[in-house]
């Protein structure tokens, strides 16, 4: 299993969380929420972050790892900014802009994946 790069993100990242259930409305207007799924896998995280600023060199080095994992859809293991412990993530996109000469902004989108 592949491992992200260790090129800290800038300040600013944004978690978002995405909650597994399903709504059951009735008929006299009562409703009803249930969970699927595994219990640890029932709340997905998904983070946005950028680089911002990076040289060129760093920036090249996310970009190719990252075009490594598209071509076999596979999925990088990766420690969140608040977390100790490492997960399993795919990004599903992600885009360069070359702010100066020798530096670089990659912006992206890691979500988190339940694999053995």
């Amino acid at each position: 299993m592949a491992t992200f790069p260790s090129i800290t993100p800038s300040y600013g990242a944004q978690k978002s969380s995405k909650p597994r259930f399903t709504t059951v409305e009735f008929g006299d207007g009562f409703t009803q929420r249930l969970t699927y799924g595994i219990p640890s896998q029932m709340n997905p995280k998904e983070w946005g972050l950028s680089w911002n600023n990076i040289s060129e060199a760093d920036a090249d080095t996310i970009e190719t790892f990252l075009d490594a994992r598209a071509e076999d859809c596979a999925s990088f293991d990766w420690s969140p900014l608040d977390e100790t412990d490492s997960y399993k993530w795919i990004c599903p996109e992600w885009s360069k802009s070359i702010s100066y000469n020798g530096r670089a902004t990659i912006v992206a989108t890691f979500r988190q994946v339940f694999e053995p």
